[in-house]
């Protein structure tokens, strides 16, 4: 490598390095006015240097978030809200009294009703959640329709894909799930019906009905481990 050919690749990293300087100064000055402008419209953003923002986000009155949140586009948070810690929000509309995270993952289509919830390690996607209902623990609730006065147990998951399609499930108003369970759609499960722990459910529920499918306990008496040899 000559010389001249050595100070023009020096001069090419120089201003690769200063535009990605350049674009990123630019972007924690965006972030300023941003934060600078929902503070004077009167959010109260906690660590406000920790939360991101979008050049759409909206906000209601007396919206709370607490550190390390990222809003990503087309988000609207209702009046008298909270966002906790560590949740990441896109393409989603929270009405007002809504409670979302810590360590939530709202994505495109996400609608909570006011006074729902959302809580910790949720992810939700192209999902309504109305009135008064709550998913709280460690679930994943994907193109799903869920009533009022719900109760999503923790670690419920609907199944949604099956390889090829996308699939829908209704969730009633009323409804109660309980933990670790598993919603095979497309499926429905109707008014005031109750599904037990740890069921796979594969078929619709009727209204007022309990539905369980879980295995046989067998406990075997005095039982003695295998040994290592």
């Amino acid at each position: 490598m000559t010389y001249f050919n050595h100070i023009n690749n020096v001069k090419k990293k120089s201003m690769i390095t200063n535009n990605k300087l350049n674009k990123a100064n630019a972007y924690r000055l965006s972030q300023e006015i941003l934060r600078n402008k929902a503070l004077k419209n009167g959010v109260n953003l906690l660590a406000p240097e920790t939360i991101f923002l979008s050049k759409d986000t909206s906000f209601g009155k007396n919206v709370t978030v607490e550190p390390y949140v990222v809003f990503g586009p087309k988000v609207k948070i209702g009046d008298n809200s909270t966002i906790k810690s560590f949740t990441h929000i896109e393409g989603t509309k929270i009405e007002k009294n809504v409670t979302v995270g810590p360590y939530a993952r709202l994505r495109s289509g996400t609608i909570l009703k006011k006074n729902s919830k959302i809580g910790n390690f949720v992810e939700t996607k192209k999902t309504k959640i109305n009135e008064n209902s709550k998913v709280n623990h460690l679930s994943y609730v994907g193109d799903a329709y869920i009533g009022k006065n719900s109760n999503i147990g923790a670690g419920t998951i609907t199944c949604n894909y099956d390889g090829l399609k996308k699939y829908k499930t209704n969730i009633s108003d009323n409804v109660f799930v309980g933990s670790n369970t598993s919603l095979v759609a497309p499926i429905k499960l109707n008014k005031n019906s109750i599904i037990g722990a740890g069921s796979v459910i594969t078929k619709n529920v009727e209204k007022k009905a309990l539905a369980i499918t879980r295995s046989e306990q067998i406990e075997i008496k005095n039982y003695k481990r295998k040994k290592k040899k």
